[in-house]
């Protein structure tokens, strides 16, 4: 099993998962209204999402590796930049004010829902592409096999994050500010500016 592989494709789920959005709002109000495990839940049919986002994109980078062998310094370029522009961006953006629209009701629906909510925004494919051709990811995966192994570590990575916000939500409840949420951002725009940072050094040695 290649670990670094996978920590790499954890690290991406979390970076893709932290920033607060409409999402994440409605997260934290199923924790607040619903409890920790809807919570949960709810987060998890997110990460289920970003789990086929992942797949899409890895494999097909995969199927597209021998054509980017003579393109791979302007593509993890291009990524680099991609990765600094959005967490910048990141940095800059206020938490959603509103949940995603639903009207779910009991696990199931939780989970069913954000899982549906998030693949309405197939943009995210194109970040998932940004990421692992920024950073390297997909051409050091091997393979179907490690490109798989490096997408458990996005399912991972974004579970973890989901499981980490909800539970946090249930213990401080009424401490959840959007001031709170704002610097959820900040910390979410540093890393993946860092990992635009590190993919544009990674070039230059």
């Amino acid at each position: 099993m290649n670990g670094e592989l996978f920590l790499q494709g954890a690290l991406i789920g979390l970076a893709i998962a932290a920033p607060v959005g409409p999402i994440g709002v409605l997260c934290i109000r199923r924790t607040l209204v619903d409890g920790q495990l809807a919570g949960f839940v709810s987060g998890l049919g997110a990460a289920t999402a970003d789990l086929i986002f992942g797949s899409v994109a890895v494999l097909g980078l995969a199927a597209l590796a021998d054509l980017m062998v003579g393109v791979s310094f302007w593509s993890r370029l291009l990524g680099g930049i991609f990765l600094c522009y959005l967490g910048l961006r990141t940095l800059r953006e206020r938490p959603a004010a509103q949940p995603a629209n639903t009207s779910a009701r009991g696990l199931l629906g939780a989970y069913s829902s954000t899982l549906l909510l998030t693949l309405t925004n197939p943009a995210s494919i194109i970040l998932f592409v940004g990421l692992f051709v920024g950073l390297g990811a997909a051409s050091e995966a091997k393979g179907y096999g490690e490109g798989l192994l490096l997408v458990a570590g996005v399912f991972v990575g974004s579970a973890g994050w989901w499981i980490t916000l909800s539970g946090a939500v249930g213990l401080l409840r009424g401490r959840v500010t959007p001031a709170a949420l704002r610097w959820v951002n900040i910390a979410a725009g540093v890393i993946i500016l860092g990992f635009g940072v590190v993919a544009l050094i990674s070039l230059a040695v």
